[in-house]
């Protein structure tokens, strides 16, 4: 009671420090008020006033509660007070964390049936813990100052939170709470232009097809724009993100509560250090040492000889049985508690001795029996029928079988089920015994057979029931010798990993214990027991089963069931039989305090002890002092509470001797609670709030000798350190059955001195309790080994963290006894994870308030973070068989992403202090480095080239002409009937073809109707709008015919144009087209009434359908005046969502046209298959330009119709025995996905790939090798060759780089080092190192290209295998962005750069925009040379800047896809140094937030990054441009106008 005191006493203290108050508090907390008032108005009817004695308030409105009495026996007012006042001190402010936002179905509970409140009276074997009271009761006082210190320290190193609202992102929830977001909302700008609603096409039900790709320019953003056109209506933020939305205030304050440094300033950065991966906790300098002396083994008393002891204890059962066989030995009770049978000692023997002659003589043929001494025999007995299980233990004792009780499995896949398998089948059992009733209860098959449990091995059944006994015959007798080593059963145990071990005692150390206890609690003959625990394991087994039977005791046994429906069951047996001694749990206290009012006349006078079994759990103090204070009155004697600690390996650890009347009680330790993380006794002065008041276990048993020694080793602790416990004793464990290497670790423990060498030659057992030996040598535990998380080099105990947990007001969030804390291993160091119960009807600000409430509580506590705080629906955490939550198996499904949270709140800002230094940037190879010929700074200079088109001999008629007009007029004269184009539709029909003469005649007559109606002049620029076929490509030399620019579009969506309109438009505007070429359709659609929602209509330029043009002959052909002139515009829309349009010359044209011409081998008799988007890029030269240049016929397959028939591609290349066939990435991916298990069909088809010289993919991205690999794995059986799949590399600025083509080394691929990628340095690995990545070579240089690696910032070249910017010079580069003020300062350098220094030839060269390095392979380039590999890595605007690193989306992309099967896509992007990660869910709602923790420790793991946000969104979401990549800029736009309707968003503390 003197913790109360101190509570009271501390009173007006709090209230003055509450006055002192911080200004900026001040303002914070009006601002909070201001923002959302219904916030303070709600947490204040929460908190109590902190002066006023919470305690009858505090449990006021749980009475009404119906049921509320159940969660008071877990209440202890004092404590919650502490917790309360602390919390208090918060000012009742909840934190201003923004609160995860949640689909509202997301989190709907699951069916009535599991809404039904769980077991709360979970009888764990670690429900001790959920007692923590008094000693937290000073506990939160000062530490938790208020809430503006707390944002600070939370920022240091300790953990804040955040939880799951509707209200915020979908305006359901009450009233007042969606109000923030209001008053931001509010202050949107009216004219902002929203970027066009990438969201509108995913409107597809939830099957995760993607909506057809869509090309969206930004809003606004066009390269060479003048800022004040397009910047004018956006509100900036720091980097120009509009604030417009709801998501942004969220990550706003995301960002204040991350704002402040989160670590010491730092001395020094690293420069480039590989080694360096983590920041190596400095120890603390005031951290406690330990000062004592080395402990020597404490000794208990001897065990006394007392002449009647039995040689054995089957002896003393046929004693008692054959002298005593009236004597009652054993009591059941029926469900209401009543007393149902009493097994007399005479019953016991003569049924003992019936199964055991059954065992040995009945189950087999005399000459095989089944059974024979020695063998190992499962006992299945439920835990209400004890007289059963004793009969069926003591006959296996009997026959000298091993008797190993295991619980009664209740599903096919119980929790844990499957370990206990390993334990039996590592026993080698193959028999189990078990009443009629429980056989009749286990689940069966169809056909009535028992099922086979989920890693059992196959049992046979045998029922002990009386009547299915054979008597045995007068002559036979059990063999009874004196006890020795030989094993005498086997009890289980759970091991911390969930690995089931059975421990094997051996039937002297089973006699030795009892004798051990015998002396230690005085037992005598013929006393009364009442017995609350678990009768076939740990303290329930040995007192009530073995002890009492050498003692002639009578046991009365309460089972688990009946204390569920009456708790004081056992206080009422103990007044009616007049029990002498009471063997109970904390938990058992608890309930019969609970439900004391209803008894007012019960009596404990006659208990002499009441053994507390887990009295080791450091918060069972609390419960004996409160049960002391209730029943002091109804005769319960101080002296008789005797706590004692037990484990599986050392059995009784020791035990609390009843005490003398009168004497004084012994006294409490209250120690520091920062002393025990370092594993050192303090005693607590300082800090009231974080002490731990433990009290003493008693002696150590009789017999025993006790040491304490390092967890990690064998080295004894000094007499202040606290240690795991090791006994020596006879009475203890041998060894776990059948695993020798574990054993020699826990039961043969030689301690040794700080020297090293060993004290005496004893061995120990290792009794998995830490504590210490206190004054006067009691002995006190202050947790468990298997409870123990170690962060930073500090011990944390998991049932303290759960103590500090329900100490916070958590009534009406979690159930109390469902709780479970434990850590999981994230970047080199122990993180811990806490996970617990909701209530049904918790709503999402009390579940959200709590968690916040926990995180504040343990880090003051405690002083550590919780890395993650999750709470499921209830019932659904795996439980034990008795009832308690199965920790190993709930990490498990953590880990694996199967528990299904309904809330979650992530911390790993506040808990991740081990991350290396951010980087500082070196300077690279600058003007001043010394060259010396091709060498920079000692390396060859990073370049390399294609073919010297000078050397090549060409014996070509095109080269007589400089222009791809006058190629088809001559093409139109000298091979009039020659076939260029063939269209093929989704059946692979040709639809369409066009000889040379006949697009020469098409393109004529589209000439003359732009001079007639569209009345254009030279130079004027037409948008072609059509789908892609050949009335793209003649309406294109119609143009240059005419002597227009053609620019050609991508036609809008017809179902989605809301979204793809605005780019056309967009196109138009900027392109400042003077007509728009188009078929009817198209015309139609761009007038129709749905267009005029998404733009205006009336001003498009004139629009011309050339569906039926008049034969009209066109007088001349225009020819350009010089090759420089422009010949086409080139939009397209980049990844970063930037809408650039390059201009192409007819020099460009024809020198492109040229190069793919002689890479590729081209000649009017071969034939290409192509499915590509014709729009852009090297994807329209191939479609529009090559054939007309080369003259071989192109067969053109439109990527959409692969939508209908995926077979298209592939069976149009096997039936026209093409060659050389070109795709795009999207193709090559659905062909993966969709065809890849029917390749028996495609075989059937006819379908074979074996003529296929080269499949190359057209992209301007890194190779996408995973992809390309399982294309030709898959293909391979169809005769695709390994060697044929390639890449192309092309940019804005040069569309066409590198293309494998037909000769030359096949690409190569390297593996490199991730880390040394983000340092911008290119290290070579082998395949599996850890942390490697797979690159591609992306094909050959084309003839006549040049590129050199530069570093982007100096502009200089660097050495090879150096990451830099891929510069290019060739004559086919563009000649600048098209721009509509030809306002082009911002990009000039794009195209026309020189090198910073060594370049004495002062070349010209483009900026691609793309990271890439090369390097000299061994390979042979046609030239003779060794061949220089180029790798493109990302572009350079896509790359993530984060702690001075630089990272490539894709590789974090890679790396989060692979962490869930549920991942259908992912992308990601950063905000305000926030990194935010969007994952596309495909599997159901209910698996949305398993994977925030999934997708954090992925990131952290493998790239050394802090995820902010996680959002979760349904399939299709992430949009994905033509050519098949990702448009995360448009993502991160979308989600930051709060457009993306996502599942989930968790805002990662």
């Amino acid at each position: 009671m003197e913790l109360l005191c101190q509570v009271i006493s501390d009173g007006p203290g709090f209230t003055e420090e509450l006055m002192v108050h911080d200004c900026r508090t001040q303002a914070y907390a009006e601002f909070r008020a201001r923002v959302d008032p219904g916030v303070q108005k709600e947490s204040r009817n929460q908190t109590p006033a902190p002066s006023a004695a919470p305690a009858p308030s505090s449990s006021k409105y749980h009475r009404g509660r119906s049921g509320g009495a159940r969660d008071e026996r877990y209440r202890s007012d004092i404590h919650t007070e502490a917790v309360q006042a602390a919390l208090a001190k918060h000012k009742e402010q909840k934190m201003a964390l923004p609160m995860p936002t949640k689909r509202r179905s997301t989190f709907v509970q699951s069916p009535a049936d599991a809404c039904t409140p769980p077991d709360t009276s979970s009888a764990s074997e670690d429900e001790g813990s959920l007692r923590r009271q008094a000693a937290l009761s000073a506990a939160l006082h000062q530490s938790l100052q208020n809430a503006e210190s707390w944002i600070n320290r939370s920022i240091q190193g300790s953990s804040t939170s955040s939880s799951a609202s509707s209200t915020l992102s979908h305006g359901e929830g009450k009233g007042t709470s969606g109000s923030l977001a209001d008053v931001f909302a509010n202050t949107r700008i009216e004219n902002f232009s929203v970027p066009p609603d990438v969201t509108a096409t995913t409107s597809t039900p939830a099957s995760s097809a993607r909506p057809s790709a869509i090309d969206l320019p930004p809003s606004g953003i066009v390269k060479g724009m003048h800022k004040s056109s397009n910047r004018s209506s956006l509100m900036d933020t720091a980097d120009g993100v509009p604030v417009s939305s709801r998501v942004s205030t969220k990550i706003q304050q995301l960002l204040n509560t991350l704002k402040r440094p989160k670590r010491p300033p730092l001395k020094e950065f690293f420069v480039d250090d590989f080694e360096e991966i983590v920041e190596v906790p400095q120890p603390d300098p005031n951290q406690p040492k330990p000062e004592g002396r080395q402990m020597t083994p404490v000794k208990g008393e001897p065990l006394g000889v007392v002449c009647n002891w039995p040689p054995a204890l089957e002896a003393a059962l046929q004693r008692w049985g054959t002298t005593q066989a009236k004597c009652p030995c054993l009591t059941a009770l029926d469900v209401t508690g009543k007393p149902v049978y009493t097994l007399t000692y005479g019953k016991l023997w003569s049924r003992s001795l019936k199964l055991a002659y059954t065992l040995l003589n009945k189950l087999g043929t005399k000459n095989e029996p089944v059974l024979k001494p020695g063998d190992r025999v499962a006992l299945v007995y439920p835990n209400n029928d004890p007289v059963m299980f004793m009969v069926a233990f003591y006959g296996c004792l009997l026959a000298e079988v091993i008797p190993v009780p295991i619980e009664v499995p209740l599903t096919r896949k119980d929790a844990g089920g499957q370990q206990i398998g390993f334990l039996l089948g590592s026993c080698g059992i193959g028999l189990a015994l078990t009443t009629e009733v429980c056989l009749k209860g286990l689940p069966k098959t169809q056909n009535g057979e028992i099922v086979q449990f989920k890693g059992w091995p196959r049992l046979k059944w045998v029922v002990t029931d009386s009547k299915y006994l054979s008597k045995s015959p007068k002559d036979w007798q059990p063999n009874i010798s004196n006890a020795g080593t030989e094993p005498a059963y086997i009890e289980y145990k759970t091991s911390k990993e969930g690995s089931v071990m059975g421990v094997t005692v051996s039937r002297i150390a089973m006699l030795s214990h009892c004798q051990a206890l015998s002396q230690a609690c005085n037992y005598s003959e013929g006393e009364t027991i009442v017995n609350v625990l678990d009768f076939k394991k740990d303290a329930g087994l040995w007192h009530s089963m073995l002890t009492s039977v050498m003692n002639k005791l009578h046991t009365i046994s309460v089972p688990y069931s009946v204390m569920k429906t009456c708790p004081l069951s056992w206080v009422q047996r103990v007044h009616t039989h007049k029990a002498k001694v009471a063997l109970v749990k904390c938990r058992d206290l608890h309930w019969a305090m609970m439900a004391h009012r209803d008894q007012r006349d019960v009596s404990l006078s006659s208990l002499r002890m009441l053994i507390v079994t887990d009295g080791a759990n450091p918060w069972s103090v609390s419960s004996c002092d409160a049960f002391l204070s209730l029943f002091q009155s109804h005769g319960l004697k101080p002296e008789a509470i005797c706590p004692c600690a037990t484990s599986a390996e050392a059995m009784t650890v020791a035990i609390r001797r009843p005490g003398v009347p009168g004497a004084p009680l012994p006294g409490r330790a209250i120690l520091s609670m920062n002393g025990l993380s370092y594993g050192v006794i303090r005693v607590n002065t300082e800090d009231k709030n974080s002490a731990l008041t433990v009290q003493d276990v008693g002696h150590v048993m009789p017999g025993g000798m006790m040491c304490i020694v390092k967890p990690e080793g064998p080295q004894l602790c000094k007499t202040d350190e606290i240690g795991e416990i090791c006994v020596s004793s006879r009475a203890g464990g041998m060894v776990y059955y059948g695993l020798t290497g574990v054993t020699k670790n826990t039961f043969e423990v030689i301690p040794v001195n700080s020297a090293g060498s060993p004290v005496g030659a004893v061995p120990f057992v290792r009794s998995g309790l830490m504590g210490f030996v206190g004054p006067g040598s009691l002995v006190f535990v202050v947790g468990k080994i298997d409870g123990m998380l170690i962060v930073s080099g500090r011990r944390h105990n998991a049932d303290d963290i759960v103590a500090t947990g329900l100490a916070v007001e958590s009534i009406k969030t979690v159930y109390r006894g469902r709780i479970a804390v434990f850590s999981v291993t994230v970047f080199y160091d122990e993180r811990i994870v806490v996970v617990a119960e909701q209530r049904p009807d918790a709503s999402e600000e009390d579940s959200f308030q709590w968690m916040s409430r926990v995180l504040q509580a343990i880090d003051s506590i405690h002083q550590v973070g919780v890395y993650c705080l999750a709470l499921v629906p209830a019932n659904t955490l795996p439980k034990t068989p008795l009832g308690g939550i199965h920790i190993s198996q709930t990490k498990q499904h953590f880990l694996e992403g199967s528990l299904h949270p309904c809330n979650i709140l992530m911390c790993p800002h506040t808990c991740v202090t081990n991350l290396p230094k951010p980087r500082q940037k070196q300077p690279g190879v600058g003007p001043a480095s010394v060259m010396v010929g091709n060498l920079v700074a000692g390396k060859r200079i990073a370049q390399a080239a294609g073919r010297d088109l000078g050397q090549i001999e060409e014996n070509d008629l095109v080269r007589k002409h400089q222009f791809l007009s006058e190629i088809l007029q001559w093409r139109a004269q000298a091979t009039p009937e020659h076939m260029l184009f063939l269209l093929l539709n989704a059946k692979g029909a040709p639809v369409c073809t066009a000889t040379c003469l006949q697009l020469h005649k098409r393109a004529e007559r589209i000439a003359s109707i732009l001079y007639e109606k569209g009345h254009l002049n030279a130079g004027d620029n037409v948008v072609l709008l059509y789908p892609p076929g050949i009335e793209l490509i003649a309406a294109f030399y119609g143009c240059l015919y005419a002597g227009c620019i053609p620019v050609t579009v991508r036609p809008p969506h017809a179902q989605n144009l809301t979204a793809t309109l605005p780019t056309v438009r967009m196109i138009v505007d900027v392109s400042k087209a003077a007509c728009i070429l188009t078929s009817q359709i198209l015309m139609r659609l761009l007038r129709s009434r749905e267009a005029a929602s998404a733009v205006d209509v009336k001003t498009w330029p004139t629009i011309i359908d050339t569906d039926d043009l008049p034969r009209k002959r066109l007088p001349q052909v225009y020819k350009p005046p010089t090759p420089e002139m422009l010949a086409y515009l080139d939009f397209s829309v980049s990844t970063t969502g930037m809408l650039t349009g390059v201009k192409m010359s007819h020099a460009a044209v024809s020198a492109l046209c040229r190069a793919i011409k002689l890479q590729c081998e081209l000649y009017s008799t071969r034939q290409i298959a192509i499915c590509l988007d014709p729009y852009c890029g090297l994807g329209f030269a191939l479609w529009c330009l090559c054939s007309v240049y080369s003259g071989h016929q192109s067969i053109l397959i439109p990527p959409m119709e692969l939508e209908s028939n995926l077979f298209l591609w592939l069976s149009t290349v096997s039936q026209y025995k093409i060659r050389d066939t070109f795709c795009s990435y999207s193709v090559m991916d659905m062909c993966t996905k969709g065809l890849g298990n029917q390749v028996d069909v495609l075989k059937a088809r006819g379908i074979h790939l074996s003529g296929v010289r080269t499949c190359v993919v057209v992209a301007e991205e890194r190779p996408r090798v995973a992809l390309t690999q399982s294309f030709s794995k898959l293909f391979k059986d169809i005769g695709l060759s390994t060697r044929a799949v390639s890449t192309t590399f092309g940019s804005r600025v040069n569309v066409a780089i590198c293309l494998q083509g037909t000769s030359g080394p096949d690409p190569t691929t390297v593996y490199v080092d991730l880390k040394s990628l983000r340092h911008d340095r290119v290290r070579l690995v082998e395949r599996g190192a850890p942390q490697s990545l797979l690159l591609s070579e992306s094909g050959k240089i084309l003839p006549g290209v040049k590129v050199i690696i530069v570093n982007p910032e100096t502009k200089g070249p660097v050495g090879d295998s150096h990451l830099g910017e891929i510069w290019v010079n060739s004559p086919h580069t563009a000649s600048g962005y098209y721009t509509i003020y030809d306002n082009e300062t911002l990009q000039a350098d794009h195209f026309n750069t020189r090198l910073s220094f060594g370049d004495a030839a002062q070349t010209l060269w483009a900026r691609t925009g793309y990271l890439g390095f090369v390097r000299r392979t061994e390979l042979t380039a046609a030239s003779g040379e060794r061949h220089d590999a180029l790798y493109v890595v990302g572009a350079l605007d896509e790359t993530l800047e984060l702690r001075g690193l630089r990272y490539h989306p894709i590789d974090i992309e890679t790396s989060v896809s692979r962490t869930h099967r549920s991942i259908a896509e992912c992308a990601v992007f950063t905000w305000t140094n926030l990194l935010v990660v969007v994952v596309e869910l495909c599997g159901c709602e209910q698996e949305a937030l398993d994977l925030v923790p999934l997708v954090t420790n992925v990131v952290l793991e493998e790239h050394y990054l802090i995820v902010g946000v996680v959002v979760v969104v349904d399939p299709g979401v992430i949009p994905i441009n033509s050519r098949g990549e990702k448009q995360r800029m448009h993502l991160r736009d979308s989600f930051l106008a709060d457009q993306l309707d996502p599942i989930y968003v968790a805002y990662n503390m």
